[in-house]
């Protein structure tokens, strides 16, 4: 057999067993997780105590609207965030993928007092709890102050750190037409809207309503089972 035959017959066989699978595979996967669902793994601790560093949450990317695989534009749409979604963004500043909660949509008014946050004239009520069971997870101050916040959305938990310097005032905002305001559970370590300003309703993927995997990272990345597939909140 000549050399230029075995070459066809290589590349034949490379074809068959592993291009055009893996091609098929690709044609399937890709434009599911681009429009229908995907993962996102957090890095950081700016939505803890609610989402932990080395979650993979889920991204439902039919949460709101059908979009063309691969792009921002909308086939469909049935619905818009709503306050306290859990939602993954792309940042205004950088482009870069987020995880953080709707605080406030198109029409509303938010405003910050002291970390108590105020939705159209009405202050959050919060439940302090006590920080011994998220003691563990806490890395980044030795005393967080951590409580559940009441509001027009369902409760959900809060984190903050008296001991270091935050941004926990700003004045009354009214959200233009076509944004939204984001921020971080842990109020006193995220960056979010209160630093990058409101978020276009187009860069918004998807909600996150729950944890697929998790690994803890400050423990060589041993598997939390108790957090996989677990609800983001209560």
């Amino acid at each position: 057999m000549s050399n230029q035959n075995r070459l066809k017959r290589s590349l034949h066989y490379l074809w068959r067993e592993w291009i055009k699978p893996l091609a098929v595979i690709a044609g399937i996967v890709l434009p599911f997780k681009s429009a229908i669902a995907d993962w996102n793994w957090v890095p950081t601790g700016s939505m803890k105590p609610t989402i932990l560093e080395g979650d993979l949450v889920l991204v439902n990317k039919l949460a709101y609207d059908l979009k063309v695989p691969f792009t921002l534009w909308r086939l469909a749409a049935w619905g818009d965030p709503v306050p306290g979604d859990v939602v993954v963004l792309f940042s205004p500043h950088d482009g870069q993928r987020l995880v953080k909660r709707l605080i406030a949509g198109p029409g509303d008014t938010v405003e910050l007092r002291n970390n108590t946050l105020f939705l159209n004239t009405q202050p959050m009520d919060y439940d302090r709890l006590d920080p011994g069971p998220f003691a563990r997870e806490t890395y980044e101050d030795p005393n967080p102050i951590i409580a559940q916040e009441h509001g027009p959305s369902s409760p959900h938990l809060v984190m903050s750190f008296p001991s270091r310097s935050a941004l926990r005032d700003f004045p009354a905002t009214t959200v233009p037409e076509g944004k939204y305001f984001v921020m971080g559970d842990s109020r006193d370590n995220s960056f979010d809207s209160r630093y990058f300003g409101f978020v276009d309703r187009s860069a918004i993927v998807g909600r996150s309503q729950r944890v697929l995997l998790s690994f803890d990272k400050h423990h060589h990345y041993v598997p939390r089972f108790s957090r996989c597939l677990s609800r983001l909140d209560p």
